[in-house]
């Protein structure tokens, strides 16, 4: 979950560098497939992925598209929000997870892990309303934020459900099933997105963002997502996420962009806070 909380953040950096180059839907369907292609080849070279109909292939279908739509809002998010803000969004699906663990699992969140939670919210609040406490009181949340939250929650009920719906699989075999549903999900919708876009003429950035997101983002993610789902609590898993706007902020001075002001700092570390109080095992 560390190197998939550094690893996520690159998709924000990038993602917002080429957000408005491309349509969200148009840009996830080809990583998706690039994705799947990835991980088809890896769970037929490993002896994973055996002939046939996978059992109860409705699984995948709708773990694809609760995912999907995670990624679609997020690069629609990313049009307008800032990376670092964007990131403090996410920080909030370990707080939404807890809640879908216990409704999907039974998952109990201990005391200690609800502080850890609640702290770590206020630090994403800080961010995503720039350390400003006016409008955090006038509940001024951006455009972009906001479409991301929706896409936030979905990813949050994708974690316990992935542990719910999983019946043994290999991790690299339920990845690539995931990642097909979530290309027929997408075609669904926005099959369209891909006739339109002028694919020749797309700019580097975009190509980047997409080779990123399939290749780092897609397929190397979900393998380390399902792997922990299947050892961890579901905040526990999702607590690492705290780290993402750390990361971003390293994204953001190394591709030489502008970084948040000090006060908005604040929030950040908190983040971190949230994480250090649930690296602690409870499970005994």
């Amino acid at each position: 979950m560390l190197s998939f909380s550094a690893l996520v953040a690159g998709s924000f950096s990038l993602g917002s560098m080429a957000a408005n180059e491309i349509a969200p839907a148009a840009l996830n369907i080809v990583r998706f497939v690039i994705a799947a292609a990835i991980m088809g080849t890896v769970a037929a070279a490993t002896g994973n992925l055996r002939g046939g109909v996978p059992k109860a292939p409705w699984r995948y279908l709708v773990l694809g598209a609760i995912f999907a739509s995670y990624f679609v809002l997020m690069f629609e998010g990313l049009k307008t929000a800032a990376p670092v803000s964007a990131s403090a969004v996410f920080t909030l699906t370990p707080v939404m997870s807890g809640v879908f663990g216990w409704l999907l699992l039974r998952q109990v969140t201990t005391p200690r892990m609800a502080l850890a939670l609640a702290i770590g919210a206020v630090g994403a609040l800080w961010v995503i309303f720039r350390a400003d406490l006016s409008a955090l009181l006038a509940l001024e949340i951006g455009r972009g934020e906001l479409i991301y939250f929706v896409g936030c929650v979905a990813h949050a009920a994708y974690t316990p459900l992935l542990r719910k719906l999983n019946r043994g699989e290999p991790g690299v075999v339920m990845v690539f099933y995931v990642l097909l549903g979530g290309i027929v999900a997408m075609l669904a919708w926005g099959w369209e997105t891909l006739l339109q876009t002028d694919w020749i003429g797309l700019p580097a950035i975009a190509w980047i963002a997409i080779l990123y997101t399939a290749v780092i983002a897609s397929a190397l993610t979900f393998t380390l997502l399902q792997f922990s789902t299947q050892r961890l609590p579901s905040a526990k898993v999702m607590a690492y996420t705290y780290l993402t706007p750390s990361w971003v902020i390293l994204w953001e001075i190394a591709l030489g962009n502008d970084v948040p002001r000090p006060m908005v700092l604040v929030g950040v570390t908190a983040t971190v806070l949230a994480l250090v109080l649930l690296l602690k095992d409870e499970d005994a």
